[in-house]
Formats: C-alpha cells, structure tokens, sequence
C-alpha cells in the first residue's frame, strides 16, 4: 500500500504529539497528586482546627477558671448524651400528662440542663458539634449579664439566628452589632409608655368583642356555662390589637400575616434549636418548600400594606407601621437602603419582628394567666374587687389612666410570668472577649440561662418558688426576674406585653368566673416559646 506524501508528515508528528501528551499526563499525574495531597492536608488541618482543637482550647480556658461540665465526644460534642438524656426522660413520663407538679416543666422540657445543674452547679460548660456554650443561673452572675451595657460585645448567637431567618429576616431580634442599634433606635420609641397608653382603646375594644363572643358561648349553651378553649381566641384579640396598631385601616392583612406566621412557627419547631448547628435546619424537601412559600406569602402581605401608604401624608394619628416608615426614611443610611430591595427588607423583616413578638408571646402569657386564675379562684376575688374599687372611682370602665391602680392584676401577671415565662431562655454570644463578673468569657462561646429555673431558685424566692403566690410582688419587683430578657437587650414591648396582659385579665375577670375544665391536659411544650401543649380549656360562668 502505497502512502500519500501528506500521510508520512502527518505519521511522525502523530507519534512526536503522542509522545508529548504522555509526558504532560505522567506530569500531571506526578505534581496533581502533590496538589491534591496538599489541599487535603490543609482541608484536614482546617477541619480539626475548627471541630477540635478551637472548642478544646475555648473549653480549657473555661476550665482553668472552675467551670467544669460533661465530657464531649469528637465532631458531635455533648448533642448525642443531650438526645440520650431527652429519650429516657421521654419514656419516664407520667402518662398523667394532666397532673401538676408544683409547676415545674423544666426537668421534663428540658432534661439534660437539669442533670447538668445538679451535677456541675449553676455555672457549666457543654459543647454541641463545633459550639462551646456557658450555662449560667447563677443570681450573680445574672445579674452582671443585666448590667453589661456593651451590645457589641454579646449578641444574639449566630448559629441561632441564622436558622431563625424565615420567620425573623435581618430584624431587631436576629440582628447584632451597628444594624441592631440602628433598628433599635427606630423601633424602640413607638413602644414607649406614652404611646403604648394611647393603644389602650383598641386593646380595650379587643378584648371586650371576646367577652361578647365568650357570652354568646354561654348562650348557646344553656345560658348557665360554656366549655371553651382560650388559646385560639386570645390569639385573635393579640393579633387584632397589633393589626390594627401597625396596620390601621388594612388590620385584616395584618391577621392573614399573623395566621401564616403561626404555620410557619409550628413548621420550624420540629427544629431543636439547642441541641447545636449539627442538627438545626435539617428539614424534608417538603417541609423546607413550605417554609420558604410560607416566607414569600408572609412578606408580600406586608409589602401590599406598606405600598397602600404610597402618597400618604405622615400626620394625624400615626399607626406603628407609619413610624417605623419615617424611621426608616430619616434613619437609614444610604448604604444601607441604597437599593430599593434593601429598603423593603427593612421595612419587611421588623414588621415580622414586631408581629410575631407581639402577638405570640402575648396571647400565650395571657392562656398561662387564665390557667392559673382558674386554678386559685381566690385571685380572681382579688381582682373582682380592684375591679369594683377602680370603675367606682372613675365612674367608667378602663382606661390610660387608671392602668396604675391595677396593683392585684400586676402582681398576678408577674407571677405568672416567673412561673411560666413564653420565652424559656436568655441566650447571648460573646462577639469578643468578654469579662462578666469573675468569668472571663472567650470570643465564640454561647451563653444560656434557663429563665424558670432561675424564676423557681428557692435561694432567691424562698421553700414556695414552685407555688403560685402572687402576694411575693406586693412590693414591687427586687430579685433577679426576668421573663422579658435582661441587659441592652430588654424586650422592646414589655409595657406594650404588660399593659395588654392587664387589659385582657382585668375584663375578663370582670365578667365572668372560671375553672379549668376536666378535660384540660397540663403538658407546657417547647416550641420556640413555652406554650400550653394542649389548649387551655375553660368551663367559664357570667360574673
């Protein structure tokens, strides 16, 4: 066979082109696994830094000072011994789920805290994956937290938050540092005493639309008692008062906002949000679509009402959302809104804020206050009677100004939330190095304070910290209590909470007496909030 004089360059230069390739590939092959060797060394070294070596040398720091706690395991810390501790606790549980034991939930809540406690003392280490945290109810040491004023050197936990971020967005709640402030300093005045006094009409108006709902239970019940479920209506009247408080004349967009929000809190609840970042935010595909449509509906609901005050004059009276709007305006920084995106998202994330911590937390507080009245019907005569002495000295029903005289409903409330606070703890991140007290905290390390364990310390309330005895705040408030959080941080609704929780159990006790139903299951849940795990059931009769 005869080859073409194409055919005997094109040959030599094949086998010259083969020769080449062969070389290049043993060369690759050569220095691409040096390379390879060395981006898995570095991988490695920065993964046992991270998930060994920084929460080992955090820990030592903390044991150096005392503070002991229960060994951790490598990658998973103390999450699998907090899962085992929940399991045994879990099936050690009294089928009597109604039966009440001097009102303490925490060893069944939240049983490895306890074992802890009463293993390691009021001030331990724990880790959880990568995270070293810092349990603390020791009174003292509480009480520095309260009185550290530097924001920026305790957060909220960043690791928290971020899985906190489709019901919250970048709001005051989740926000640290210079945006914190920024947003404090916008929405923290609408919530002064002097406006909060100026929602009293509607918060009155709201509660006395239950009654007549509650009336019309007796009625079509035989006119003598009526079976009811609270929960769910007390829900209706928080969600109607913030409604209309930031919504104004769109207050039935705000109640679609508050129906969502609460999908979307049963949804995320099935999260643990303190066994660490190792199992935080793991959801079904399923579940997780749901919670980001949820997310979408929930904002493009208060985007319509924002964008219905498009060519509004800012005068008059002006509903929360207005305020927040000029704040927002006059007190954003260019590069902060300097998109219109970022402008929304603003507005839209402490609008959820706002929702959700003013209508939750609230209607919960208020089931936990109807719970107890109805348990110690002798409070009820209490405030029955205030009730008499304060509409007999303004010949009216109630108002602004006669909030102070409720000294009986005030004493209540407190100690219904020392015994059951809706937020269970106070939780902070040291941003840098942080001295509380004789502690030295390093940068990282999470901090916890179970709230009901410190409102139940028989040290600071005496042998009947588990008992439900309002006449402890006869005097006012002088130990350490804190049912809406502690130092710079302090709930920016606690008088707007407080006044609506007065308004609600001054009116209701005025109108009707109650007792728990036979039906009625005690079992607190743990639900981001600590919330009745069954409805609370009434048998409820006319005054």
């Amino acid at each position: 066979m005869k080859l073409s004089f194409l055919s005997i360059l094109i040959i030599p230069i094949l086998f010259i082109l083969s020769d080449v390739s062969s070389l290049i590939l043993a060369t690759m092959t050569k220095y691409g696994l040096h390379i390879l060797a060395i981006i898995v060394s570095v991988t490695s070294l920065c993964f046992l830094k991270m998930a060994w070596f920084d929460p080992w040398r955090i820990r030592k720091k903390l044991e150096s000072q005392g503070i002991r706690g229960p060994k951790p395991r490598f990658l998973y810390g103390n999450v699998g011994e907090m899962h085992r501790i929940q399991a045994n606790s879990d099936s050690n549980k009294s089928d009597e789920d109604g039966e009440f034991v001097a009102h303490d939930y925490t060893s069944t809540l939240f049983p490895y805290f306890e074992q802890w406690r009463k293993e390691y003392g009021p001030i331990y280490t724990y880790s959880t994956v990568n995270k070293q945290h810092l349990y603390v109810t020791h009174p003292e040491v509480v009480k520095e937290m309260n009185n550290h004023s530097l924001s920026s050197h305790l957060g909220k936990p960043s690791y928290i938050t971020k899985r906190l971020a489709p019901m919250l967005g970048n709001g005051i709640l989740r926000s640290n540092g210079h945006l914190w402030a920024r947003q404090r300093k916008i929405v923290a005045p609408q919530f002064f005493m002097h406006r909060v006094k100026g929602m009293v009409g509607l918060m009155v108006e709201s509660v006395e639309s239950l009654i007549s709902k509650w009336e019309g239970y007796i009625e079509s019940q035989g006119g003598n008692m009526a079976e009811i479920e609270v929960e769910e209506d007390l829900r209706s009247v928080s969600a109607d008062v913030i409604s209309k408080a930031c919504f104004g004349s769109s207050f039935l967009k705000g109640k679609r906002v508050f129906t969502k929000l609460r999908t979307l809190q049963k949804l995320m609840s099935n999260q643990n949000f303190l066994f660490g970042s190792h199992s935080l935010g793991i959801f079904l595909t399923g579940q997780q679509k749901k919670i980001e449509q949820l997310e979408k509906e929930i904002e493009s609901l208060i985007w319509d009402a924002v964008k219905e005050r498009d060519g509004e004059c800012f005068g008059g009276n002006k509903d929360l959302m207005q305020m927040i709007l000029e704040g927002a305006m006059n007190n954003v920084s260019d590069d902060n809104v300097g998109k219109v995106s970022n402008y929304k998202k603003f507005i839209v994330d402490n609008c959820k804020n706002i929702y959700f911590a003013g209508h939750e937390s609230t209607a919960v507080a208020a089931s936990w206050c109807l719970m107890l009245l109805a348990l110690h019907p002798q409070w009820q005569s209490r405030i029955r009677e205030e009730v008499d002495d304060v509409c007999h000295a303004n010949g009216e029903g109630l108002c602004a100004d006669s909030l102070h005289k409720l000294k009986t409903t005030a004493m209540v409330i407190h100690e219904v939330l020392r015994l059951y606070p809706p937020a269970a703890f106070v939780s902070r991140e040291a941003l840098q190095e942080t001295k509380i007290g004789h502690i030295v905290v390093p940068k990282g390390v999470c901090l916890w304070t179970l709230i009901p364990t410190l409102h139940r310390d028989p040290d600071i309330w005496g042998a009947d910290a588990n008992e439900f005895n309002p006449q402890r705040f006869a005097n006012g408030i002088s130990n350490v209590y804190i049912p809406f959080g502690l130092g710079p941080r302090l709930c920016l609704g606690k008088s707007f909470a407080l006044v609506q929780l007065k308004i609600i159990v001054f009116l209701i006790v005025s109108k009707f007496t109650f007792t728990l139903s036979p039906k009625y299951r005690h079992s607190p849940a743990f639900r981001m909030i600590v919330e009745p795990g069954h409805d609370v059931r009434l048998c409820i009769r006319r005054r």
